[in-house]
């Protein structure tokens, strides 16, 4: 396997060879800080070389006391990784002012001053490194360094597999193009790395992507939200209770990362031994030391939580902003963002990207062999303000940089280690159905069918990744452990109430693919539907946002019906309009695919596409959506070193092909060699 075009001894060498300009450079930030924090404490009142000193004893007292503290906190919860935020910087200061002589301040005052310290301390770090993640970088890389693991396998190369959540292929070579996205564009125009697409199966949505992805198959999930007939329930995917569920019904305890991996922020683990703000595991034992103590180093730093507190206050009054902006413009099509969204968005786009980064880089630091780890920003705000508006774009900037970062940091790792990126799936965008009819879905169908229908269509997502966050370093019981709760209690909402005394029909959205279920244990066919509702179909068709329904007939065969014909997808004959064809060529085998799964609803709803502006209508109020057909939701990005991606076929349908491609990749490097369907390798990926 031939060295990457941007070497790793090369950056190893300009990481070591500034230590020492960091060094100085932070004592300089550090002694800046403590005379503006002298200047407007009274109390603080000492000469500028005892302030010099006081900065450079406060470094040396950090290295010492800091990790103790981290260490305790780990132990005890989240609770206490607040608290060595908030004072472990003062408890520094106040005994590095103890062993300097000439100055004597409370407690309080060296609380007040490590907080002015950090304030400013921030803005010089940003104003040096011009606003870019180079100080968080630096961190890590110097964390790196003082707990270095030697790999028992040095020969085998690792490989850190970075998911672009909701990226749409289309997006990232427009970006490429317009050069926003810089260090891409140098991993492909130096030759070291090829870019192609691949296509998603339906449903576009994380869930089944990332279970083919990791576990080898999508069977089993129909959507983001089912209902599920031999639980009677609504599972949601990105409960952690749901989640667990789902994963042990596809574990075959082989998945992606079986060998010496390690799941970071996704919603299964594929078998990973180590698993780390992961839905499934969340629920079944609250807590992950090994999280809580990343999340202890990076908020216990002398700028660590003033730079993660600044970055989620600047989260949020970047979204407000934004959101007024919109409204201002009216651009269409437009969704309501509100206060619940800046949160949401401040924890995906601020505090969790810098945790999964500082979590990769501990990985990397163990010499793990395989790491898979989720990163949702650009995801997350395309959701609600669209797939190309300048917030979106920002976002999947700050991943680029984040991908520089990861680039540094295996520089100085343990072993050997290539980044493959992919996404799980694109999006679409377009307005509501709720903003063009007027009412949701489930009122039509309620109408339609002349009885109560249950609606479960609120917007989950981020929620959902917030908890994880709260769930994984909670630990059991007290305070954190109730928040943990109160998040589960909040996604348990969207599963709707138990069968009896329920609405007989429920209606789900996921993205522009909705989901019509009877409640009870059989499944009925189409046949039964049209004559017990004639007029369900047919109106549900009148809708100009409705672009085709789907269902089996009761011999089993799945069709896709449209206003003016239908489509066998098992034989592909046509009466009428083919309803299929403005979707692809593919939509007829993955609409068949997915109509015939034992979890699919009776009726699936499937909006329409505009032909011009490739425009679809979600059944949830977001922009941007994915979930169906229509547009580019179905287009995903794999991004690879050149000498991986030949193992990888012209083509790529599905996940669980991809899923293929990701194994083999792992068998080039040298690793997977007890599978028993592969040879044995060297550590470059040669046969022996």
């Amino acid at each position: 396997m031939p060295a990457p075009s941007h070497s790793p001894a090369r950056s190893r060498a300009r990481v070591v060879a500034g230590d020492l300009w960091r060094l100085l450079g932070a004592w300089a930030g550090s002694t800046v800080s403590l005379v503006v924090a002298a200047a407007l404490l009274p109390d603080l009142d000492a000469p500028f070389w005892i302030l010099a000193a006081v900065a450079a004893v406060a470094g040396i007292v950090g290295l010492v006391l800091r990790p103790l503290l981290v260490g305790l906190a780990a132990r005890i919860g989240w609770v206490a990784i607040i608290l060595v935020a908030l004072v472990g910087q003062a408890v520094v200061m106040q005994v590095a002012l103890t062993i300097v002589p000439g100055v004597s301040i409370s407690f309080w005052t060296a609380l007040a001053a490590s907080w002015i310290s950090a304030a400013v301390g921030t803005f010089i770090s940003w104003a040096a490194a011009f606003g870019t993640d180079d100080g968080l970088t630096a961190h890590l890389v110097r964390t790196q360094q003082r707990g270095q693991v030697l790999a028992a396998d040095p020969g085998v190369v690792g490989v850190v597999f970075v998911q672009l959540d909701g990226l749409p292929f289309p997006v990232l070579r427009w970006a490429i193009q317009s050069g926003a996205v810089p260090t891409i564009r140098r991993w492909l125009t130096t030759g070291g790395y090829e870019l192609r697409q691949w296509t998603v199966q339906l449903p576009c949505t994380t869930p089944a992507s990332q279970q083919g992805i990791l576990h080898g198959t999508t069977d089993g999930i129909p959507a983001f939200r089912w209902y599920d007939r031999e639980l009677g329930r609504v599972l949601v995917a990105n409960r952690p209770a749901d989640a667990r569920v789902i994963e042990e019904r596809a574990s075959t305890g082989r998945g992606l990362l079986s060998d010496d991996g390690v799941s970071i922020s996704n919603l299964f683990t594929g078998d990973a031994p180590r698993a780390m703000l992961t839905m499934s595991r969340i629920g079944a034992s609250r807590g992950s030391e090994q999280t809580r103590r990343a999340a202890a180093w990076f908020l216990a730093s002398p700028a660590g939580f003033a730079r993660s507190l600044t970055r989620t206050l600047a989260e949020v009054l970047k979204e407000r902003w934004q959101a007024r902006r919109q409204v201002r413009r009216n651009l269409d099509p437009m969704v309501h963002r509100g206060w619940t969204f800046a949160l949401m968005r401040a924890v995906t786009n601020g505090l969790l990207r810098d945790l999964n980064t500082a979590l990769v880089s501990d990985e990397m630091r163990r010499g793990t062999r395989a790491i898979y780890v989720d990163y949702v920003d650009y995801d997350e705000i395309a959701h609600h303000a669209g797939m190309f508006r300048p917030e979106s774009l920002a976002a999947l900037d700050g991943l680029d940089r984040m991908l520089a970062s990861l680039e540094t940091l295996a520089a100085g790792a343990a072993r050997s280690y290539r980044i493959v990126v992919v996404s799980d799936h694109g999006q679409s965008q377009g307005a509501t159905f709720l903003s063009r009819h007027g009412h949701d879905l489930a009122a039509a169908c309620e109408q339609l069918m002349a009885q109560d229908v249950q609606s479960v269509d609120e917007p989950v997502e981020g929620v959902g990744r917030a908890g994880a966050v709260v769930g994984d370093v909670a630990g059991s019981g007290g305070v954190t452990g109730r928040v943990a709760d109160a998040v589960d209690h909040q996604l348990e909402s969207q599963a709707g109430p138990d069968p009896d005394g329920a609405a007989p029909t429920v209606v789900l959205g996921s993205g522009n693919l909705a989901l019509l279920y009877v409640r009870g244990p059989e499944r009925l066919p189409l046949d039964d539907l049209e004559r017990r509702w004639p007029d369900l179909v047919a109106g549900l068709l009148a809708y100009p946002s409705v672009g085709f329904v789907a269902a089996l007939d009761s011999a089993g065969v799945p069709w896709a019906v449209g206003k003016d014909g239908r489509r066998d997808l098992v034989s592909g004959v046509v009466q009428g309009l083919d309803p299929l064809a403005p979707y692809g060529n593919h939509a007829g085998r993955v609409l068949a695919r997915a109509v015939c799964l034992p979890e699919a609803p009776d009726l699936y709803v499937n909006s329409s596409v505009d032909p011009d502006t490739l425009d679809v209508s979600g059944f949830e109020e977001l922009v941007g959506v994915h979930g169906g057909l229509g547009g580019w939701q179905d287009r995903a990005v794999l991004l690879a070193p050149a000498e991986l991606m030949t193992v990888a076929p012209p083509t790529i349908e599905g996940a669980d092909e991809l899923h293929q491609v990701l194994l083999a990749m792992l068998r080039a490097c040298g690793q997977r060699a007890d599978d028993p369907e592969e040879g044995q390798v060297d550590g470059l990926g040669r046969a022996r």
